[in-house]
């Protein structure tokens, strides 16, 4: 996928149509127990088993609102600088479908909790600022399972009633680069106030994705096709690649583009019609008759607004000014809270810009072979901070911290003590160099004459040859200092 967001309407000469996207994310919230019931909702259990009479729908059965649901997505409106809607209401909205027992979602329509906000996006050609249209809270619909049995469809409850954020972006974003920035952010700042854990494995994340083309220098939008239930980033941009071009073929051919909900075929890699798409009075939308118009006082805000943290964005400034590093640098450090908190331990007690290079570098690259968070990572923050301590005061050079690095990885092993074992550690005596210098030299005077008589290049070739015969140990700047006076 092409990295120019101009360029990615794949193979039109003179590429005169550009992609306009917005994002319905559904973003469970972290919570114990459901939006109006009781009902745990940790992942895994066996199905059904997590299903109150509320779930179920039984008759008689009454919700009662989850307050920390509520104030979890409060949170989230401040995380995305959100205004805060002091009154909202609960509405019913009107769909039949097997996995949803009531016959109705208890959703928010014209009063969401949560108005207009803002995300902001780091790209390669600057920041880019994506406009929040709204969120809303409201409850899951159970989950059909299509593959365990030939003839039947089975159904398990225990999704069903599980709180969930819904966050609709503005049509503010133009390829699926774009989307996938928009979400990984959305994702951190979720993360960081602990609102959403954002597994979308679990299915914890997943969007909703409106896709329309149109030519460019168009004011006006084109018809958009919803594709639902996208559950991975990679999925969502290769759907939206796919979508953008059907759509583009069809004008090309002078056909028009029908307003419909699609699914995207991750197997075939197209999206496909899955019915005609409802607008909002085809759900039949009124309050919810058994819960009352929520009201949230200022008070109650301001007390929210203590216990966030310091979000990315912020985090990213500080970094920047504090610790000097890049604002690249600085963007991959603040991607998700653990990150953060794993290099900040570290550079408690060694050297900052050393510690960005290590950890962005060979612990990030260790840690995506084996698939493992940096929460998982078994290399700690101490003994990180140590091995470039080692590092820094010239006890091991670089190259062999990249072997203790590997005996590290193995298990959270102290690098002072792998040292010791191993025999690794670097030879700073410059005595005991100068001698080994004297030999390389020796063996090779033709060389130390060309160098002498103007081949400066062969500078590196006498570094290389008394690393290689002092088996990498020699300290590398003292060699090179050594070496400068002896030719």
């Amino acid at each position: 996928m092409s990295k120019d967001k101009s360029e990615y309407l794949i193979n039109r000469k003179d590429n005169q149509y550009e992609v306009v996207i917005g994002l319905e994310v559904h973003a469970q919230v972290t919570s114990e127990s459901k939006l109006f019931s009781t009902s745990s909702t940790k992942f895994g259990a066996e199905p059904n088993t997590q299903v109150s009479l509320v779930d179920a729908a039984l008759p008689g059965m009454l919700p009662v609102i989850n307050e920390y649901c509520v104030k979890q997505a409060i949170k989230t409106g401040i995380g995305l600088k959100a205004k805060i809607n002091k009154r909202s209401v609960f509405d019913r909205k009107n769909y039949f479908y097997a996995d949803l027992p009531q016959g109705y979602q208890i959703s928010q329509f014209k009063d969401p909790i949560v108005g207009e906000g803002k995300v902001i996006l780091d790209m390669p050609d600057g920041q880019k600022e994506v406009g929040i249209e709204r969120l809303h809270l409201e409850q899951d619909a159970g989950k059909s399972i299509h593959d365990l049995d030939p003839k039947n469809t089975l159904v398990d409850l225990n999704r069903s009633g599980v709180a969930l954020m819904e966050i609709v972006s503005k049509p503010d974003l133009r390829s699926p680069d774009e989307v996938n920035a928009y979400v990984k952010k959305l994702r951190s700042i979720m993360r960081y106030l602990g609102t959403c854990d954002g597994n979308m494995q679990e299915g914890s994340l997943r969007a909703d994705v409106n896709v329309s083309v149109r030519k460019k220098g168009t004011k006006e939008f084109g018809t958009r096709c919803e594709i639902k239930n996208v559950n991975s980033i990679k999925f969502m941009q290769m759907a939206i690649e796919y979508e953008a071009n059907r759509q583009v073929d069809l004008l090309e051919e002078g056909q028009s583009i029908d307003q419909e909900t699609r699914l995207f075929d991750t197997k075939k890699n197209e999206t496909r019609s899955m019915r005609s798409k409802e607008d909002a009075h085809d759900y039949r939308y009124f309050p919810d008759p058994d819960l009352l118009p929520l009201e949230i006082s200022d008070d109650f805000i301001e007390k929210l607004k203590l216990e966030i943290p310091e979000l990315p964005d912020e985090k990213k400034k500080r970094f920047i000014e504090k610790f000097k590093v890049s604002p690249y640098e600085a963007t991959i450090l603040v991607s998700d809270n653990e990150t953060s908190n794993y290099f900040e331990n570290v550079i408690k007690k060694s050297d900052v810009k050393l510690a960005t290079n290590w950890i962005i570098g060979e612990l990030f690259a260790a840690l995506n072979e084996k698939n493992l968070e940096i929460t998982e990572s078994p290399i700690s923050a101490g003994n990180l901070s140590k091995l470039i301590n080692l590092i820094k005061d010239g006890t091991i050079s670089g190259k062999i911290a990249k072997t203790v690095f590997e005996h590290m990885m193995e298990g959270d092993k102290d690098p002072k003590k792998i040292v010791e074992e191993k025999g690794l550690k670097q030879e700073s005596d410059p005595k005991a160099l100068e001698a080994l210098i004297d030999k390389v030299i020796d063996d090779n005077r033709e060389k130390a004459t060309e160098y002498k008589s103007g081949k400066v290049k062969l500078f590196g070739f006498f570094v290389g040859q008394v690393m290689k015969v002092s088996g990498g140990k020699a300290n590398p700047q003292l060699v090179n200092e050594i070496l400068k006076k002896k030719l």
